[in-house]
C-alpha cells in the first residue's frame, strides 16, 4: 500500500494547485480514480466554477463514519531555492520532495491508496474522503462541502483532518482572521503635503495599532496556546518619492486561542479604522478608510472524550495532548458538531519552505495507519 501511495502522490504533486490556480485538473483525476472503482464523487464548486471541493462515500451509507479530510492547494513556489523541480516528486535518500509532499498531499495519497482495501473489506461503517480547495488562502472552500456532508451524508462519527503531525495527535489549534485594509487619500506634490492626504502615512497608524495590539496580546496567557499572534504579511503603496501617495492597502492575520479575544481585537481595529475614515473624509471626501475581512476561522477546541480523540488515539497509541499554533479545517468541522482531531504524515516544519520533504518512514506510519482505520471501521 504504501508503494501505491507514493505512485498516487506523484500524480498529485505534479499538479500545480497554488491557491491561485484552479484545482479542477486535480479533482477531475481523483474523480476517475473513484469512478474506475465504481465509487460515486460529489463536486461542491465554489461561485465561478474555477474550484472545487470533492467528498465521496467508501462503504455503506450508514451513520458512524470517518472522514479524512485534507486540502488540495498548496502555497506558492515563487522565489524559493528549489534544487529540484517542485512540480515533479523526486527521492534522495529517505526522502520526498516537491510542493506539497508534507502540506498536504500524501495524506490525500494515503487516503485514495487505501480506497481498494476499504472496499474489499467488509466495512459497517464508511471511510468519507472530502477534499477541499482555498486552505491555504484561509480554509475558503470547506466550508460549503462541511454543510453538504452534514446535510446529505449520514452523521461521520469523527473526523481526521490529516495536516502534517508526524502521525501523532493534535486535539486543538488556534482560530484565523485575515483583513485588507484600503486606505484612500489625495495625490499632491510632495513639496506641498497640506494639498493632498498621504495614504501611505495614514495606513501607518493602523498598521503601527496591529504592532500595539499584538504586544498587548502576548501578555494574556493561555492553558494550552501560546499568546494571540498579529501579523503585517503585505503592504502596497504609492507610486513615486516625490508625489503624496493616493492608494494604500495592506494585509494582516489575527491568529488568537479563543474567538472571543479575536472578536475583541478586531472590534477595536475596527474602531480605530472608522475614526481615521471620517477624519481623512473631512480632509478629502473622495478619501477614506476600508476593512474587509479576507477570512474567518474557528479554532479547534479540546474535546478529549469525543469521538474522533479516542479513534486517533487508539489508532496510533499515542497519548499526549498537543496543541499547534496553525490554523486548519478542524474548528470549521467542530463547529458544524462534527468532532474533530488534526493527524497526518510529515512535519510542518518542512511545510511551505523551499526542497518540501516528508520521510519516507513517515508514508509508511499513515499505511499502517490507513490499515488499522479499516479495520476498525470493519469491527
Amino acid at each position: 500500500m504504501s508503494a501505491s501511495a507514493v505512485d498516487i502522490l506523484a500524480r498529485l504533486i505534479a499538479f500545480d494547485t497554488t491557491s491561485r490556480n484552479s484545482n479542477l485538473a486535480l479533482i477531475a483525476w481523483v474523480e476517475e480514480f473513484l469512478r474506475a472503482r465504481g465509487v460515486a464523487s460529489q463536486r461542491v464548486a465554489n461561485a465561478d466554477g474555477s474550484k472545487a471541493n470533492l467528498y465521496a462515500v467508501v462503504g455503506p451509507a450508514v451513520p458512524g463514519g470517518v472522514v479524512l479530510s485534507g486540502h488540495t492547494d498548496v502555497v506558492p513556489v515563487d522565489g524559493q531555492p528549489w534544487s529540484s523541480d517542485p512540480w515533479v516528486l523526486s527521492e534522495r535518500g529517505d526522502k520526498l520532495y516537491g510542493r506539497g509532499t508534507a502540506d498536504m498531499k500524501s495524506f490525500i495519497a494515503l487516503a485514495l491508496a487505501h480506497v481498494d482495501e476499504a472496499l474489499a473489506a467488509p466495512l459497517k461503517r464508511p471511510m468519507i474522503l472530502a477534499f477541499s480547495y482555498d486552505e491555504e488562502v484561509g480554509c475558503l472552500g470547506a466550508p460549503t462541502m462541511i454543510a453538504e456532508i452534514v446535510r446529505d451524508l449520514p452523521r461521520p462519527a469523527a473526523v481526521i483532518v490529516g495536516e502534517p503531525t508526524l502521525m501523532k495527535v493534535v486535539s486543538a489549534h488556534k482560530s484565523v482572521r485575515s483583513f485588507v485594509v484600503e486606505v484612500t487619500g489625495r495625490e499632491a506634490h510632495s513639496s506641498l503635503p497640506e494639498q493632498g492626504v498621504s495614504a501611505v502615512m495614514e495606513a501607518l497608524k493602523l498598521m503601527n495599532l496591529v504592532v500595539e495590539l499584538g504586544r498587548e496580546a502576548k501578555l494574556v496567557s493561555h492553558a494550552h496556546f501560546t499568546p494571540a499572534t498579529m501579523t503585517i504579511g503585505r503592504v502596497e503603496g504609492g507610486t513615486a518619492a516625490n508625489i503624496i501617495a493616493r492608494q494604500c492597502s495592506f494585509v494582516w492575520d489575527l491568529r488568537c486561542p479563543e474567538m472571543e479575544q479575536g472578536d475583541a481585537i478586531e472590534a477595536r481595529f475596527r474602531a480605530a479604522a472608522d475614526a481615521l475614515d471620517a477624519e481623512i473624509k473631512a480632509r478629502v471626501p473622495e478619501g477614506g478608510v476600508s476593512v474587509t475581512r479576507r477570512s474567518k476561522t474557528p479554532g479547534l477546541a479540546i474535546a478529549p472524550e469525543s469521538e474522533a480523540e479516542t479513534l486517533a488515539r487508539a489508532l496510533t497509541g499515542d497519548n499526549e495532548t498537543r496543541v499547534v499554533s496553525y490554523a486548519a479545517e478542524a474548528g470549521l468541522f467542530q463547529q458544524a458538531g462534527l468532532p474533530a482531531v488534526i493527524c497526518g504524515p510529515g512535519s510542518i516544519e518542512q511545510a511551505h519552505q523551499p526542497d518540501e520533504w516528508i520521510e519516507r518512514s513517515q508514508i509508511e506510519e499513515g499505511a499502517a495507519f490507513m490499515r488499522r482505520l479499516v479495520q476498525r471501521l470493519s469491527a
